[in-house]
């Protein structure tokens, strides 16, 4: 167990999951967790309906009437009942000495009727009673990669996974997910948990602050409810390992629309920002800036400076490039003299430059041994704390596709200059017209450990946010 002793550990590494009131034809929350069971887990099933019953053993899955019923200690059960039903079902849970459970019922606080806000006052009088650990209600619980226990029937199953999400939101916990599995980032856990009306942020923060399987800690959250807990927690994990902070409600319209969603109060955006800053968190305000944030910190090696080396293809690209860095923050300082002679032996400045940034496209022209000399030279700059790249999909794609081998030489060099360097080093392909190769090959290149981004302005938010720059 990754944290034995503290309360969430149980249900964070399960050896018996139950699903409780899940319905066909779909059977989402069964078809989410069969990974768990092809792992060895035991998955079960609660449903008293007999039209379901069928359906759900066609899936392999052992049904029963009664969670007394149940063989094992159950250590997480997902709950898919009408919200109605969902007190009974706590006290069930309850009864059996269940680890925890996630609500995935909603229809509580945040619908703003008198039966919903009585119903949620409930359970969580019921949960606190009894110590129970509720996760929810209106969320879609644990996300558990390593194990198989799933909230999205596509998100990655993967051993790897270091990095934890937290998330206010059901759908920004699945689109975390997702996204960046196709990058290669895999997940080692993480948690939607909706109104949080028992077990909030700062419980799963204290139990992530203290997962050795967890080195990095992002989240999207809308409200909380012990600010000075949360402040005191966020402190404490954020001095340990980096957290990102991806805060909804950030406008006044914003701020109204978290009630409707989670039935949260949402902080003046001003005092929030001043929090982040003090316990030393990453602020972010999306989830593509959350996730290329994430990139840079697992890819990208510690930034000690903000001399930035801006390797270009075209005299365009090469403006770009450097008014993105130096908005964000960073300089684009000039070489040394020893630098400007180590490139003069063989750089082509018929129509391009190696001043800094590099408009290098016309000297590389497609050689790998060309691009490693260029980066072997400008890594060895004693001006230069990092170097950013642009690959050229507008123009590259078409040798790439004419021969294959030709992208591999060149990722063997850019691989090896991670490898090797001790300096940040990022690489920028916009896909132009070839969205559809990039989406094929992006993976190509992130398999290699390298971090890929879209645009120059992601790049340098992302780099800018790791490096403190921006806070």
């Amino acid at each position: 167990m990754a944290v034995p002793g503290h309360r969430l550990d149980r249900m964070f590494n399960p050896r018996t999951v139950v699903v409780i009131g899940d319905k066909g034809p779909g059977y989402m929350w069964l078809h989410n967790n069969l990974p768990f069971k092809e792992r060895g887990g035991n998955l079960y099933s609660v449903q008293i309906d007999p039209a379901q019953i069928p359906g759900i053993e066609a899936l392999g899955v052992q049904n029963f009437t009664s969670l007394k019923e149940v063989p094992e200690p159950i250590d997480y059960a997902v709950v898919a009942v009408p919200r109605q039903v969902a007190p009974r079902v706590l006290q069930d849970l309850i009864d059996v000495g269940a680890g925890g459970a996630a609500f995935f019922t909603s229809g509580f606080a945040e619908t703003g009727e008198e039966l919903g806000i009585r119903l949620q006052r409930q359970l969580q009088e019921m949960a606190r009673a009894a110590n129970f650990n509720l996760v929810g209600p209106n969320c879609m619980g644990l996300y558990l990669p390593k194990v198989g226990v799933r909230f999205a029937v596509d998100a990655p199953v993967a051993d790897d996974g270091r990095i934890a999400f937290l998330s206010q939101s059901g759908t920004h916990g699945i689109m975390f997910s997702l996204v960046c599995g196709t990058l290669g980032l895999h997940l080692s856990r993480a948690v939607s948990f909706g109104n949080a009306i028992v077990l909030d942020v700062s419980d799963y923060l204290e139990y992530l602050a203290a997962d050795d399987e967890t080195d990095v800690i992002a989240m999207y959250v809308e409200g909380v409810r012990d600010g000075r807990r949360f402040f005191e927690t966020m402190k404490r994990t954020a001095a340990r390992k980096p957290v990102l902070v991806w805060k909804g409600g950030q406008t006044a319209a914003g701020a109204r629309a978290t009630m409707s969603h989670t039935a949260s109060l949402a902080a003046p955006q001003a005092i929030w920002d001043g929090m982040m800053r003090q316990v030393g968190a990453i602020p972010t305000n999306s989830l593509d800036e959350t996730v290329d944030v994430v990139q840079a910190l697992t890819r990208v090696k510690a930034v000690r400076g903000r001399r930035m080396a801006l390797l270009a293809q075209t005299g365009g690209q090469s403006v770009s490039i450097t008014d993105a860095f130096a908005k964000a923050g960073f300089e684009v300082p000039r070489f040394t003299e020893r630098t400007y002679a180590a490139l003069a032996e063989f750089f082509n400045i018929i129509g391009g430059s190696y001043q800094n940034p590099l408009d290098m496209g016309g000297t590389i022209q497609g050689n790998p041994e060309v691009l490693d000399r260029i980066l072997r030279i400008v890594d060895a700059d004693a001006n230069v704390d990092g170097i950013a790249m642009e690959m050229s999909a507008m123009f590259g794609v078409r040798q790439w596709k004419r021969n294959p081998q030709a992208f591999d030489a060149m990722l063997d060099v850019l691989a090896a200059h991670r490898e090797r360097s001790e300096k940040p080093f990022l690489v920028v392909m916009h896909p132009a017209h070839e969205e559809a190769w990039l989406a094929e090959n992006r993976r190509r290149l992130t398999d290699r450990g390298l971090a890929v981004y879209p645009n120059f302005e992601r790049a340098a938010l992302a780099l800018a946010r790791v490096a403190g720059v921006l806070r």
